[in-house]
């Protein structure tokens, strides 16, 4: 920590200067650098032609932004360029194929190295010592850039290939070859200077928060309702959020029984984010726990359903904001990036301008465009009509277009667990299930052979490669009696992800091009796997209907997760304006930012002010701004799934899909679907559903 002060402290007394000498682009830390740049260009225009003035111009002024005072004087700069400076095309191609080779393996073995070093912490497979949780948060590439400009790599690369912003990616990339969008990439690495002890402190902060979130477990059997009953089986233990929400969604086939649960459930979400929840009942089957008094007491003999940690009397001491110091120290890691990162000086910016490549009014005004639409309130009243029962706060999460044919929660986690008694039933089954995707034979095994599934601590989450020869990792959970049905269709979501993964990198023309735009996209291409789940398992039932519930499945959770979204982003905004703030008090900030936006946005259609459960995913306290990237998904996979839907078959167009690779988003969706991304298409799918629902209720 005293470190991470020390640089930050540093950067305000300098007010605001870029330490190590990096400055904004287009000026340069040493005086004698601008000389030097003319004198230069000149020398390599005389020696080469002058073709190559308006290269040597834009690759010395990128080598000499990134040079500081302990890389050299005036003479070893001049070194550097005469030796790396391409003098023709020849040399330039052969630069960048040996350059997408040797990138391609160091950036698959840092990963590779990086799984290992994670696999206790991500894994089931027992408890986690501590040197597990020292080994998940150090980050083996963490000084590779320190080391790539130091001993010069990187200027060759900077003196050679161009350096894009935003906006010329944008303005100029549809006029682009392939080959151009790969060098944008490539340079893109080399974009910062960032020293590696800020990697590895953004490294730990990062391994810190998912595994406090991996082990955030409330074990169901022990929260008692307002009476003292018990609502849930033994043994049932859920992550929060990921499972608390989805025991939400899975209660609508219970009835009375499962509104009970829902408005349990709500409670419990609340206390967690208000972190008024008892300490001593995070994943501990040890206590009992009535979320309505918040009262706590051990668990009686006759109702122990795992092992108790507790013996006597306990505590009912809430969550130290523990929620709250995690999400800081992430904030606080993340900041540190600000001084080397000129064109993207905050982490916000970064996340929009460089990850999403969407700017981020442009991201607020879509969401916001979904939360105000006239859709809204039509659409809660069909779904108030099909409950028989005015909506209440947790029906954002209804699931009740989804068709889930005759089956209960408990009869799919039947069909689920027979069927997977373990990761590796899963695993063999992915040939076939590609297949009802509409995969070749062959193209399924190809990417079933690439598909490695392991039992995940948390929720599930996949993991591609970064070169060829590794395969993908599709993480799930996997609990002892065998996968349950939420297991099963996080595990369904995450293979939507590898086989992206797959085939941006294995069957792409470019490596440097690996991946999709943004985490928006991958996400998207993710929920078309994901929603064909009940089809995986023979259990989808012919409804003439399902287009349009479709669609109105996918608005509402897009309304849903649009509003999480303006919560994280409003979180990040007030950490960046409040940068000394104590744990409490961005608790009580993301508090008031979760009930305002619902007071805004949902209030009006559900009759309930100040409810807070906006606040309670949590990407927002491991995922360093993520949320966004949800509902842009939302608007991508309904665009993605009506243009599958009129070729008919998922197989061949995600393929065709994903090997446009890292190109700009809507360029990437133009050539996908025909239309830039915004959320136009699922507002007018929304609204011709509408019409024929309620055209059939009346």
């Amino acid at each position: 920590m005293r470190a991470r002060l020390s640089l930050l402290l540093f950067f305000l007394l300098t007010g605001g200067t870029m330490m190590n000498g990096q400055t904004p682009r287009g000026q340069y830390a040493l005086p004698w650098l601008a000389q030097s740049v003319t004198t230069l260009e000149n020398e390599l225009v005389a020696k080469n032609g002058e073709p190559v003035r308006q290269r040597a111009q834009r690759g010395l002024r990128q080598a000499a932004e990134f040079w500081r005072a302990d890389d050299g004087d005036a003479a070893a700069f001049a070194d550097v360029v005469r030796l790396h400076f391409a003098p023709d095309q020849k040399t330039l191609d052969t630069m960048f194929t040996r350059l997408e080779s040797i990138l391609e393996q160091v950036d698959g073995h840092m990963a590779e190295i990086g799984r290992h070093l994670k696999v206790q912490s991500d894994l089931d497979l027992g408890p986690i010592l501590p040197f597990d949780e020292i080994l998940a948060g150090y980050d083996p590439s963490a000084h590779l850039m320190d080391d790539f400009f130091a001993d010069k790599f990187a200027f060759a690369v900077l003196l050679n290939f161009p350096l894009t912003t935003l906006q010329e990616r944008l303005a100029d990339g549809e006029r682009w070859t392939r080959r151009q969008w790969a060098e944008a990439r490539l340079t893109r690495a080399f974009g910062k200077r960032i020293p590696a002890d800020v990697n590895l402190a953004i490294a730990k902060a990062s391994g810190a928060a998912e595994q406090y979130i991996a082990g955030y477990n409330i074990w169901m059997h022990h929260v008692l309702d307002a009476s003292g009953k018990r609502l849930y089986p033994p043994k049932l233990r859920l992550l929060s959020h990921w499972n608390l929400r989805d025991e939400i969604k899975a209660n609508y086939s219970e009835g009375v029984k499962g509104l009970a649960k829902q408005r349990l459930m709500q409670k419990v979400m609340e206390r967690i984010v208000t972190q008024t929840i008892p300490a001593v009942v995070v994943d501990n089957p040890g206590v009992d726990w009535n979320p309505a008094t918040n009262t706590v007491s051990p668990v009686p003999a006759a109702e122990v359903d795992g092992q108790a940690r507790n013996a006597g009397p306990v505590s009912n001491d809430p969550e130290p904001d523990t929620r709250y110091k995690i999400l800081l120290d992430t904030y606080r890691a993340s900041r540190l990036v600000d001084p080397f990162s000129p064109t993207a000086p905050t982490h916000i910016a970064r996340r929009f301008d460089e990850d999403r490549e969407i700017p981020e009014l442009r991201v607020k005004a879509m969401l916001e465009q979904v939360l105000s639409s006239p859709l809204v309130r039509r659409t809660a009243k069909l779904i108030a009509a099909r409950l028989g029962r005015p909506l209440e706060p947790f029906d954002i999460w209804y699931n009740g277009f989804r068709p889930r044919g005759a089956s209960t929660e408990e009869q799919l986690d039947a069909v689920v667990r027979a069927k997977y008694p373990d990761a590796g039933a899963y695993k063999r089954d992915i040939p076939a299930m590609l297949g009802k995707l509409g995969f070749s034979p062959e193209r399924a095994r190809y990417y079933a052979d690439r598909i490695e599934v392991d039992p995940a601590r948390g929720s599930g989450h996949a993991m591609g490669a970064a070169m060829r020869s590794a395969p993908a990792r599709l993480r799930t959970r996997v609990e002892p009696s065998g996968m349950n049905y939420k297991g099963f269709n996080i595990a369904v979501h995450e293979m939507g992800h590898n086989v992206e993964q797959i085939t941006s990198l294995n069957l792409i023309d470019h490596t440097l091009l690996r991946g999709v735009p943004n985490t928006a996209f991958t996400e998207a291409l993710a929920f078309v796997f994901q929603a064909h789940d009940l089809e995986l398992l023979g259990l989808a039932t012919a409804d003439p209907q399902k287009e349009s519930l479709q669609a109105l499945d996918d608005f509402w959770g897009a309304y849903e997760i649009a509003g999480v979204a303006l919560v994280d982003m409003g979180v990040w905004h007030w950490m960046y304006d409040h940068p000394d703030a104590t744990p409490a008090q961005l608790k009580e900030a993301t508090v008031r930012i979760s009930r305002e936006l619902w007071n805004k946005f949902y209030a009006p259609v559900f009759g309930s002010k100040d409810v807070l459960l906006l606040g309670i995913y949590s990407h927002m306290i491991h995922s360093f701004l993520y949320l966004p990237d949800y509902p842009i998904g939302h608007m991508i996979a309904h665009q993605i799934e009506e243009h599958m839907r009129k070729v008919g078959s998922i197989g061949p167009e995600f393929e065709r899909m994903a090997l446009a690779g890292c190109i700009a988003p809507d360029l990437w969706m133009k050539n996908a679907t025909g239309s830039p991304v915004g959320p136009e298409a699922l507002l007018a799918s929304a609204e011709r559903a509408l019409a024929r629902l309620e055209g059939s209720s009346r």
